[in-house]
């Protein structure tokens, strides 16, 4: 790695570090904000370039501090409009982030990490293992390269990785976006899709961000869910039910719970009692997720048996959609982000995969 890649990323800075670095020059506090908002608003990725400071000070920021946007490897656009980014970053690790547009709004889908070490069986990201975590500036970056021309987009953190397994870099991140020396996004405009880590959600809403909390459920018991999600060996649902309550009381706001539709696995009408039994009452809604094909070897449930199980949640007082998939033929759909795919991987039937559990 070169000298220069080595350096900070100046995007990890938040406003008050600039404040701070730039008073030990002895230059004021609005020194600080021209260069947030040349980097968080105006997107200034060459220190030459940002015109309202002086020349000494642009080359101090060159010597101390990297700033360069990551390489656009491929860019994948769906028939309804969805577009997929491959970014190679400054060490050469790819990650994927997805510009959703619907209605005049735009969503951008941020990865956290490159990779992940969760090992869902039915996601791809997942059969990478953990390459590294992200910096909060790699994080708020794919935000501002995949926005377009929105000056809100709304932002999810449901791309490649456990956004609460890099709890330092993606709370940060969050705070750069809703600085209001940058884009000062609405906390309501951000949501965390976590696989549950119940002792980083409930410091989650200790933090005071006021973001949405979104917990992916897929199965609503513990033999179930541990075939699909090793993860919940080491934290079981009872657990990561009750962080989602304290979360939610603390929040005001009400949890969303993911649950992808596996034909034949997690989709019976005995299932979705199940769920409906264990979800704190008035504090929750599903989010039903058509199964998006990858090398896992599942297959979606059928669009009915989808239907029933909504119609069911819904009878029992519990407040359920179904996400409409997007980006499905770029694979940029739910579950499909892989960035580095690992050559060879060996495919396992995903059926073969939960035998014994159903």
């Amino acid at each position: 790695m070169s000298e220069s890649k080595a350096l900070p990323n100046a995007l990890d800075l938040s406003p008050a570090e600039w404040t701070e670095a730039l008073a030990e020059l002895g230059q004021p506090a609005y020194r600080a904000r021209q260069i947030f908002h040349a980097l968080h608003v105006q997107g200034v990725r060459a220190w030459a370039a940002v015109s309202t400071l002086p020349r000494w000070l642009r080359e101090w920021l060159a010597a101390r501090y990297r700033l360069e946007a990551p390489a656009i490897a491929e860019r994948a656009v769906s028939a309804d409009g969805t577009v997929k980014y491959l970014l190679t970053l400054h060490d050469g690790q790819a990650i994927e982030t997805v510009h959703i547009p619907d209605q005049g709004r735009v969503t951008v889908c941020v990865s956290s990490q490159a990779g992940c070490a969760l090992g869902c069986v039915f996601c791809a990201t997942g059969r990478l293992g953990l390459l590294r975590n992200l910096s909060a500036g790699e994080i708020v970056e794919q935000v501002y390269l995949a926005r377009g021309t929105d000056p809100a987009p709304n932002v999810v953190f449901m791309g490649m990785g456990e956004p609460l397994a890099n709890y330092p870099a993606v709370v940060r991140a969050i705070r750069l976006l809703l600085a209001r020396e940058g884009l000062g996004l609405s906390p309501r405009r951000i949501t965390l899709s976590t696989s549950g880590l119940p002792d980083r959600i409930r410091r989650l809403a200790d933090e005071g961000l006021g973001i949405r909390l979104a917990v992916s459920l897929h199965a609503a018991d513990d033999a179930k869910r541990t075939a699909l999600m090793p993860i919940n060996a080491r934290y079981p649902l009872a657990e990561v039910l009750a962080a989602a309550r304290y979360y939610a009381q603390r929040s005001g706001r009400r949890v969303s719970f993911e649950y992808v539709m596996l034909d034949g696995i997690n989709d019976t009408p005995a299932d979705a009692l199940r769920l409906a039994g264990i979800l704190p009452r008035g504090q929750s809604h599903v989010n039903l997720i058509p199964y998006n094909p990858t090398e896992a070897g599942f297959r979606s449930s059928p669009p009915e048996r989808i239907r029933r199980f909504a119609a069911l949640l819904r009878e029992r007082g519990v407040p359920c959609s179904v996400r409409r998939n997007r980006g499905q033929d770029v694979q940029a759909a739910c579950g499909q982000l892989a960035g580095q795919r690992t050559a060879g991987a060996a495919t396992e039937p995903g059926a073969a995969l939960l035998a014994g559990v159903r």
